[in-house]
């Protein structure tokens, strides 16, 4: 299977994101415009596109982005209790074919600020059987037409979704991306996901939950293609080795002086695959070669936790142990976003293609 490599567009509300620049226009039209711009440019397949309360909807700057390149491929994230399964089927069906078949979306099943978009306080088990028909209903009116589905958190009677999206190839529809590390989102992933995204783990850790997510895909009949995965990390890449360490060891002395900033999501913090990460710290500041946990003790959340550091012949090395498991997707980023789209896609992504 061939692989795909994707960056990450920030998305924030407010400037600064993991150090990038502060500055006013640094979610303008222009400035995520110029980063797509340059994906094309630099040999990306596209970027993953974060969600959450207080940030830019996803769907609206996928769209704006994907109208000024030719390309580029938006990873739209979205969380189920954002929408309505049918409506957002629609929207995206409708984007899919403007785009001529250039959407890919990631689910997000973690909590968030429920009350803010209407929604009530819901366990872990509510959330993720609301996302497991959320995918299967989705992926119905993608798919097929005069749907009807009862579910016990979505319904709808005799629905056809247009336009119809175009099969091309062995695609008949975006692919849908899920994250989450926890038994119960293991079992969605398992039977509903096209694509399971790890965050940066040691490879110990990922090849036990491939090899767990492909058992569980057989035990639970999986009705769809095999399960593909992918890593979304940030990579650290510099000239050589020693100035790459310098650097990142900088970069975290500096978070460790201003650490105090609340987490834009309070909840990641309680998740298990953010608790997997922020455990890793525990064992080393260093793990396998070159994978960096200290970023996680000083506020680096998320895909920010850990980082792959290094020469492009470090991490290339790094992240082809990685697909040596199994991994053919990659969201790589690093700050500031537009740089390093240029030196890691030049530097970078030929070692990888290799």
């Amino acid at each position: 299977m061939s692989l795909e490599f994707l960056w990450y567009i920030p998305n924030q509300a407010a400037p600064g994101h993991r150090g990038e620049p502060v500055a006013a226009d640094h979610n303008s039209l222009e400035t995520l415009t110029s980063q797509a711009k340059a994906l094309e440019e630099h040999g990306w397949k596209g970027a993953l596109i974060g969600t959450g309360w207080g940030r830019p909807d996803t769907l609206t700057v996928a769209a704006a982005l994907a109208a000024r390149t030719a390309t580029f491929e938006p990873l739209i994230a979205i969380r189920p209790g954002y929408w309505r399964p049918a409506h957002f089927a629609s929207a995206v069906a409708t984007l899919d074919h403007l785009t001529g078949g250039r959407v890919r979306i990631n689910i997000v099943s973690g909590k968030d600020n429920l009350g803010a978009y209407g929604e009530h306080e819901s366990d872990q088990a509510h959330r993720y059987a609301r996302t497991k028909e959320f995918l299967q209903l989705v992926r119905k009116l993608w798919t097929e037409e005069n749907v009807t589905y009862r579910g016990e958190h979505f319904q709808v009677t005799d629905s056809t979704v247009l336009p119809r999206i175009s099969p091309r190839g062995d695609r008949t529809h975006p692919k849908l991306y899920f994250g989450g590390a926890s038994e119960a989102a293991e079992r969605v992933a398992a039977t509903e996901a096209d694509v399971q995204l790890f965050w940066g783990e040691p490879l110990a850790g990922v090849q036990e939950r491939i090899e767990r997510l492909r058992s569980l895909s057989e035990e639970l009949g999986r009705a769809h293609a095999p399960l593909e995965f992918g890593l979304r990390i940030t990579t650290f890449v510099r000239d050589t080795t020693e100035q790459a360490w310098a650097e990142a060891e900088e970069k975290v002395a500096e978070m460790a002086k201003n650490q105090g900033a609340p987490p834009q999501n309070p909840h990641r913090q309680t998740a298990v695959g953010q608790q997997r990460l922020l455990d890793l710290a525990t064992r080393g500041d260093v793990l396998d070669d070159n994978l960096y946990t200290a970023p996680g003790k000083f506020g680096g959340g998320g895909a920010g936790t850990t980082w792959l550091v290094g020469s492009p012949e470090d991490v290339a090395k790094s992240l082809r142990k990685y697909q040596d498991l199994g991994i053919t997707h990659f969201v790589l980023s690093d700050a500031p976003y537009l740089p390093e789209i240029e030196r890691q896609g030049n530097q970078l992504l030929p070692l990888l293609r290799e």
